[in-house]
Parts: structure tokens; sequence; C-alpha cells
């Protein structure tokens, strides 16, 4: 649930619960005391319902300035400060309704001030099982809402990725290459054929995947890389920093890296003299995969549906969108890993 509060809501709802209460004392009454009095003590009866429904409110509204609503200690300080607020509102209201109604009133009575101290309680008590019925009802309502909102996103996530997985271009590109090498570079085609196939067989085969562990993701760059390496020479030049443990310890939506690699090198100018330097590393639970700028001066068109693709599937595996950082001279997109044992696959 959001921390900003269904204020007008819950204040309604106090000034339902004061008009509702002040009807029935004022019915139970009306047979035992002057008609004066009576209006009187009834205001006294709402004026306090509707004052402890409010400090409930403002009480609430700063605490989840500084804790979520729904965490311990939110619960145990709005407990702690609402209920000798109520008691005391009571004790401070009562004498301005006592001289309004011509009624002596002293503090020193104790069976007075024990009824001010019981009605704080069961007030403020009522309160604050109304409110919190308010609170989980909007919570609950926020959470169809955002439910709603991820399965749509997933759904249009999904379709995205399929289209993206194999592209008509690359398949186009990566055939013209083969024939090609194949004419000078026999041993260079069989090496690239190699890498297409297992490339097209993890785009075929992992379609209905929704995340894949850190080395399969990894493996997949790298036949994308070689390929790409063959093409290009020395002038890609990628580099992972990555330990062998930490490969299999972590997990990534699939095709997360392969589609960066693709992009670095559709949006950059690279020569053996100005190669485009590209590193995949960690920092903590994120994967950075960072390239040098060397932009082209005829900018390549681009939808961004690919950034931003994989910033809704990672909100979706992990609660986090992707960070993208850009300083004119490097560009990086850092990508939040999750831990095997903390996936649900």
């Amino acid at each position: 649930m959001p921390h900003n509060l269904p204020t007008k809501r819950l204040n309604r709802l106090s000034l339902l619960l004061a008009a509702i209460i002040g009807i029935i004392f004022h019915i139970i009454i009306s047979h035992n005391s002057s008609a004066q009095s009576n209006y009187y003590f009834t205001l006294f009866t709402v004026l306090g319902v509707i004052l402890v429904g409010f400090s409930d409110v403002i009480t609430m509204v700063q605490l989840a300035k500084l804790y979520k609503p729904q965490s311990l200690k939110f619960r145990i300080y709005r407990n702690v400060i609402t209920y000798p607020v109520s008691v005391l509102i009571y004790l401070l209201v009562w004498p301005v309704i006592a001289l309004l109604a011509g009624k002596k009133w002293s503090y020193d009575d104790i069976e007075l001030f024990l009824a001010f101290f019981g009605s704080g309680l069961v007030i403020n008590t009522m309160i604050m099982i109304l409110h919190d019925s308010v609170m989980l009802y909007e919570h609950k309502l926020h959470s169809e809402l955002e439910l709603s909102r991820l399965q749509i996103a997933n759904a249009e996530a999904t379709n995205q990725l399929l289209k993206q997985q194999i592209q008509p271009h690359f398949l186009f590109n990566a055939l013209n290459t083969l024939k090609a090498l194949y004419n000078s570079d026999t041993q260079a085609g069989d090496t690239y054929l190699v890498h297409m196939a297992a490339f097209l067989r993890a785009s075929v085969f992992r379609r209905s995947t929704n995340i894949s562990s850190l080395e399969d993701e990894l493996e997949l760059l790298n036949d994308y890389l070689v390929m790409q390496q063959i093409r290009f020479g020395v002038a890609l030049d990628c580099r992972v920093t990555i330990t062998t443990q930490m490969k299999k310890k972590y997990t990534l939506p699939t095709f997360s890296l392969q589609p960066l690699l693709e992009n670095a090198i559709k949006h950059n100018n690279f020569t053996q003299q100005d190669p485009l330097i590209i590193t995949v590393f960690q920092e903590g639970d994120w994967l950075i995969f960072r390239n040098n700028i060397q932009q082209k001066k005829i900018r390549t068109e681009s939808t961004n549906y690919g950034l931003a693709n994989l910033s809704d599937r990672s909100r979706l595996c992990s609660g986090e969108e992707i960070r993208i950082e850009e300083d004119g001279k490097m560009f990086s997109v850092s990508i939040k890993m999750l831990k095997n044992e903390a996936n649900n696959y």
C-alpha cells in the first residue's frame, strides 16, 4: 500500500461514527435528564468521537512519514500515542461542555475521571478498528490494481520478448556472413556456425522461460559475441569479470545481456584503432553492462523497446527496474540479479 493514507475516507468515517454514536446516546439518555442537558451531553459525545478520530488520522499521517503503515513500529507508536491522546481529549473537552451546560465539574471526582478514561480507551479502540478496516480495503484494492497492471505488463513484455528472439534481420545478416566466411575462411565459418546454432537453439527453447541462470545468459552472450567478433575482429572487445561461483549463484531475466551487446554494436562506431570496449561485472546483487560511447554521426533509428522491455521484465522478476547511466563517455545498464534460492520459477 502506498504511504499516502486515505485521509479523506478515514475522516468521513470518523464523522459518520460520531453521528451514529451521538444519535444512539441521545436516545438512551433522553428519558433520564433534561432536554437542555441532553443536547450538551450529546454534543460532548459527538465532539469526543470526532476529535479522537481526527487525532488518529493525524498520528498515522505523521508516522507514515517515518515508517511503513504495515510495519510493527508504526502499529506500536500509533497505539502508544493515540490512547493517551484520546483520554486527554475527553478530559479537556469536558470542562468546556460542563461550563456551557452550567454543570459543576472537578478532576477530583474519581468516578468521572474513570468514566472519561474508559470512554477514551473504548472510543479509540473502535476508531482504530474501523480505520484499519478502511486501510485494509484500500490495500486490497491497490494490490489488485497492481496485480492487474503487472499481468498486463507481463503479457506485453512476453510478446515483445518473443518478437525479439529471432529477428529476421539477424538471420539475414548471419546467413550472409556465414556464406562469405565459407568462401574465404572455412575454419572461421565452422566456428561461426557452431555459435549461431547454439544461439538459435537457446532462442527456441528458452522462449517460455522468464528467468535463466547467469551462467546460461553469459553463455548466450558469448555465442553472440563470438559471431560478432568473427565479423569485426579486435574492433569488438568484451571483458567478463564474473567468477564461476557467482555465475551459478545468480539468475537474470531471460535474454537480458545479448540485446545489450546488440544495442552497443548498433549505436556505436568502432575500428581496430578505436575499439568498442564492453565490460560485464558484478557489484553486489547488480550486474553491470558497460561500454564506451563512440556514437555514430548518423544515428540509427531506435524504438527504445529493447531497454523498456528489459526494464519491465526485470521489475517483474526482481521488483527492480534496470538502471541506465550515461555521462557522454560511458553507457552502462545495471540489472538486479536474484539468487537461485530466492527465485520463484
